[in-house]
């Protein structure tokens, strides 16, 4: 039988998660969202936008739950995920989630960092199955632009 998370392709594997790619989230500085060199694109880092605002604001152990920032997390992965579509023009082209740079704008006392970036790779995996297993940085910092509590890129292989 057939895993769910190997079952059609990738934007068909989203929608059966109930989810689906936004607009490419325009840039908020001088940069692009996705760069293409030879086989990899490297995604700028993606904010927790929807319909250009941020979702949420804040520090995360402070005004942002754990919870709530791992939700942000997804939500900056599918605008990366709409970034490298842009570019590449389909989904099923990638070949393997390279690594995931996650960073979390955190209280001083919070430390579960790789817990709020696991959303952006629970969602690669159940997205892209094997190839959507990746390394990984999930990085605390003061504060990102705009007072965003997660900022999620993406290095992605495509055929």
């Amino acid at each position: 039988m057939t895993s769910p998370r190997t079952t059609g392709g990738p934007e068909e594997r989203l929608a059966a998660l109930g989810r689906t790619l936004p607009g490419v989230a325009a840039p908020v500085a001088a940069y692009v969202p996705a760069v293409r060199t030879g086989n990899l694109v490297y995604t700028s880092g993606q904010l927790p936008m929807v319909d250009g605002s941020l979702a949420a604001t804040g520090k995360v152990g402070a005004e942002v739950s754990p919870e709530d920032a791992k939700e942000l997390a997804v939500t900056c992965t599918l605008n990366a995920l709409a970034a490298l579509k842009a570019e590449i023009g389909d989904l099923a082209d990638v070949r393997r989630v390279v690594k995931v740079v996650g960073f979390v704008a955190s209280s001083p006392d919070f430390s579960g960092q790789p817990g709020v970036v696991n959303g952006a790779s629970e969602l690669l995996g159940e997205v892209f199955g094997a190839a959507g297993v990746h390394a990984r940085s999930a990085v605390g910092v003061a504060v990102l632009p705009l007072d965003a509590p997660v900022e999620i890129e993406l290095v992605v292989e495509v055929s």
